[in-house]
């Protein structure tokens, strides 16, 4: 099934979900830097990282419900749609969280419980981002008008087969 949100022909959610993604990665990476010794500026950057992944990841989520509004009831890619907004849901609500937090504090460092909460975060978008691939590259969600929505997992190993079922 191809997007319902498009621009000049190509999907808008898989050109969204790059920035929020490489965002609030950096942004733990530059808490873990800064909390094992970094320069003090880095807990504010990745505060500002966290706040701009947040608005991004927002905007994906937005184009992300068109797309997922529009598979049908009952197939795989539909489970695995709603497994990858769930997951996403839960990284932007941790990040939400942790940005609420770091706010009005005295420092913008992370470190300590924030720290863990957003290696949780990140690990939970690891996941979610491998649920997005297998719905773009497996199942041919938004980008394949003859999309096979209930392709099997790419994790399980088998003949690959053609939108029919025949064998390749």
């Amino acid at each position: 099934m191809e997007s319902r949100l498009k621009i000049l022909g190509h999907p808008v959610h898989p050109m969204l979900v790059m920035f929020p993604v490489a965002l609030l990665f950096t942004a733990v990476l530059f808490d873990v830097v800064d909390t094992v010794g970094g320069p003090d500026l880095l807990g504010e950057v990745a505060y500002w990282n966290i706040t701009v992944g947040l608005i991004g990841g927002l905007l994906a989520a937005v184009a992300g419900s068109f797309d997922l509004l529009a598979i049908p009831t009952g197939t795989r890619a539909k489970r695995v749609g709603l497994l990858h907004a769930g997951a996403n849901l839960a990284v932007i609500l941790l990040f939400a969280a942790i940005w609420v937090v770091r706010l009005n504090a005295d420092s913008r460092a992370a470190g300590g419980a924030l720290l863990v909460v957003e290696v949780v975060a990140v690990a939970i978008l690891g996941i979610s981002a491998w649920l997005g691939g297998e719905l773009v590259d497996r199942l041919g969600v938004g980008v394949d008008r003859d999309a096979g929505l209930d392709a099997p997992s790419s994790l399980r190993p088998q003949a690959a087969t053609n939108r029919t079922g025949e064998a390749r």
